[in-house]
Parts: C-alpha cells; sequence; structure tokens
C-alpha cells in the first residue's frame, strides 16, 4: 500500500527529500548528544502526533520523509491524510522504532507539520470566508526562504490556488518594472518581444494602481491585471470597466477581515501574502510512550 509521501508527484517528493536533509543536518550535526547519551541503543518506542487545536493537516507525508531519512526501519502509521480537518485532542498517527531515533527527528518532523499545517489553516480561512463569491484565494512569493514549494503545497491543502512558483514562470509587471522601463505599454512590448524569440511562452500580468493605468493594461490585452492596493470602491469600478475581458487580481491590504468586501467587489482572484508570511503554525505535540 503506499504511503502519502509515496503518492506526491515526483518533484515534489524529491524537494521533500532535500529540504529535510538540510533540515537534518542543520539540527543534528555530528550527532544528538543528549539523546546518544541518555538513551540505550536497544531501546524502542512508539509516538502519538496529538493535535492541540482545531486545523487543517499538512505536512504528515514531510514527516514520514523526515522519519524515513533519519532511521529507515521507523514506521509512520498515519491516521489522517493532510488536508483533512483535524480537532482539538485528535490522534493524527503513530511513528514506532528506536528510541533515539524518534527523539532526534522529533522537532525537525514537527517544525514541519506544525508550520505547514498553520499555513493550510489559515488559507482555509480566508477560503471560507469568500465562499459564494467567484474570487479564488491565491499565495504570493512571501514564503520562507527554501521551504517555497512545502508552503504552496500548504496553501493546496488549505483550498487556495498557487501565483507563478518564482520569477521564472510567469512575467508580472510591477511598478518598479514599468518606472524603469518607461511604461507600461513600453514594458509589455519588451516583455512580448523577448517572448516570441524564446522557447518559453507564459502568461503575461501587468500590476496597475490607478483606474487610469488599468484602461492603458486592458487596451495591451495581457491576460491578467494586479489591482494594488486600490480602494473598495476603486475596485468595483475596474470590474466594470474591464467587463470580464480580462481577469482582475487585488492584492494590497487583504486580511481575514477584509477579504470578504473585496470579493464581493467581484474580482477573480485575492493574493494574500499573510498566508505564508504570518501563518501561525498550528499546536501538534509528538508525545512519547
Amino acid at each position: 500500500m503506499q504511503t502519502q509521501l509515496q503518492e506526491l508527484p515526483p518533484e515534489l517528493r524529491r524537494a521533500i527529500e532535500e529540504v529535510v536533509t538540510r533540515a537534518l543536518d542543520e539540527d543534528v550535526g555530528p550527532g544528538d548528544v543528549t539523546t546518544l547519551w541518555t538513551i540505550p541503543a536497544q531501546v524502542r518506542a512508539e509516538g502519538c502526533f496529538l493535535s492541540k487545536a482545531e486545523g487543517i493537516l499538512a505536512g504528515l507525508a514531510v514527516v514520514e520523509a523526515t522519519f524515513a531519512a533519519l532511521d529507515p526501519e521507523l514506521t509512520l502509521e498515519a491516521l489522517v491524510r493532510d488536508g483533512q480537518p483535524i480537532h482539538q485532542g485528535q490522534v493524527l498517527g503513530w511513528v514506532r522504532g528506536r528510541a533515539r531515533s524518534i527523539l532526534t527527528a522529533e522537532r525537525t518532523a514537527l517544525n514541519f507539520l506544525q508550520r505547514m499545517s498553520g499555513i493550510a489553516t489559515l488559507t482555509r480561512r480566508y477560503v471560507e470566508a469568500v465562499r459564494g463569491t467567484k474570487a479564488v484565494i491565491l499565495d504570493t512569493r512571501k514564503t520562507m526562504p527554501g521551504l517555497r514549494l512545502l508552503d504552496k503545497w500548504a496553501v493546496r491543502l488549505g483550498g487556495g490556488q498557487n501565483h507563478r512558483l518564482g520569477l521564472y514562470d510567469m512575467v508580472l509587471i510591477k511598478d518598479n518594472h514599468i518606472a524603469l522601463a518607461g511604461g507600461i505599454a513600453e514594458a509589455v512590448r519588451r516583455a512580448r518581444k523577448k517572448m516570441a524569440n524564446s522557447e518559453r511562452k507564459m502568461a503575461i500580468e501587468v500590476e496597475v494602481k490607478t483606474l487610469a493605468e488599468l484602461r492603458e493594461a486592458l487596451e495591451l490585452e495581457v491576460d491578467r491585471i494586479m489591482l494594488d492596493n486600490m480602494t473598495l470602491k476603486e475596485m468595483r469600478e475596474a470590474v466594470k470597466i474591464a467587463a470580464g475581458r480580462v481577469p482582475l487580481e487585488a492584492s494590497g491590504g487583504v486580511s481575514l477581515e477584509t477579504v470578504r468586501e473585496i470579493a464581493e467587489t467581484g474580482v477573480d482572484y485575492i493574493s494574500v501574502g499573510a498566508l505564508t508570511h504570518s501563518a501561525p503554525a498550528l499546536d501538534i505535540s509528538l508525545e512519547i510512550e
């Protein structure tokens, strides 16, 4: 039977394995001296992952990879799948094997699990807040360096969608690009010229700050337009002006308190940096028996 880790796409599994290796190297170094000096090698144990809060589980597959990297003989029995809701007091799974291995991998495993579950939980709250509108909740590139694929995977597990993964998979022309290129039209023209001479074809999105810039961007027939820090009144007007010709993305000043009103303006997407840069870790512990 496949584990949750084995079910993931190969590129995501490789990314998880690389991140886990770096994290264990950072934490364990030449050895966990406390565990090595206090726990006999022959001692075996089991531990349960216990949720101390309500939320969305994310990262149990990364926990599996963490234990496997440290000691392939450790076994993880998951009782919940990534992406499922969990409640306070719920046992999420069991790890069994050498006590030394469990103790040494514990903190690294929990760091991944708590962070990813926190991101998934916050994302779900945003998704629920806009339910009934057409707005889609997006993440941003405001992720923890080195953990982007995991952060963005957690967003998907929470019900959100990913914006671009990095600087390489979408042309996003923002205010500083516009200023240095000499205007929106010139920036778009240059991007299209380069793309025409390249094998890499991708969407072009333009950031606008005013309704005048919106009208200019609409004439350029770009793939998406980002409304940066516009008021609710401006966003409603922008939706009328665009009239469905180009998807509109609201960005800036988005919180759980404001996201519903933003969604009700009629925008297609709402990007939320807080999903990955401000999500509190979900309280999950590993109880050894």
